[in-house]
């Protein structure tokens, strides 16, 4: 039975680029890629555990394979654009008026506590 995924507009406009280029449809592509991936996880040459231990900072990028270094790059990209719990509550306490930022003169503004009720 056929599947429905979301896929962001950047992995899509990929997707269609590249679909186009190899005269496959959209979800022969992505199936194309899907078994290309999943024989490159298989193979000698790549080990996630090496790349998870990479993005955890517990060995250096420069001990991994160039393939397991291209997957380390995706998802370190990939989770530097996601933001952290740390710095999503911090923004939702600026949005309160809290937080360290600049006034409307551009001075620096240190966050203020928070008035007890």
């Amino acid at each position: 039975m056929a599947q429905s995924i979301k896929l962001g507009d950047d992995i899509m406009k990929i997707v269609r680029r590249e679909s186009e280029l190899q005269s496959r449809s959209i979800a022969g592509q992505i199936a194309h890629w899907v078994r290309i991936g999943r024989a490159i996880e298989k193979s000698g040459n790549f080990d996630h555990a090496r790349i998870t231990a990479a993005l955890a900072g517990e060995m250096e990028t420069t001990d991994l394979t160039d393939e397991e270094k291209d997957v380390w790059l995706d998802s370190f990209v990939e989770q530097m654009g996601q933001p952290s719990p740390d710095e999503t509550a911090f923004f939702a306490r600026r949005r309160l008026g809290l937080g360290v930022g600049l006034d409307e003169s551009g001075n620096l503004v240190r966050e203020k506590t928070a008035r007890k009720a």
